[in-house]
């Protein structure tokens, strides 16, 4: 039982950090385009979702170069 919750501490961890890095560069590109996002704003972000991971299931997990960055953002609809 303690290694599962150790494991779940671990996945929720690394999910934390790659929100982290996500929310950072997307304020970044947003202020870099002209909006006006405030520190005040970004105060009310939190790398704390995890909608868009899935636990259970098949994963493919392919290399990349680590020094092309981050992934590009998804566009929304009509962008």
């Amino acid at each position: 039982m303690e290694d599962q919750l150790g494991a779940l501490g671990l996945a929720l961890n690394a999910v934390v950090w790659w929100n982290t890095l996500y929310l950072d560069a997307a304020v970044k590109q947003i202020r870099a385009d002209g909006f006006p996002a405030i520190d005040a704003m970004c105060a009310r972000l939190s790398p704390i979702a995890y909608e868009h991971i899935n636990f259970l299931g098949r994963y493919a997990f392919t290399r990349i170069d680590p020094t092309t960055g981050l992934r590009p953002f998804h566009q929304g609809p009509g962008v």
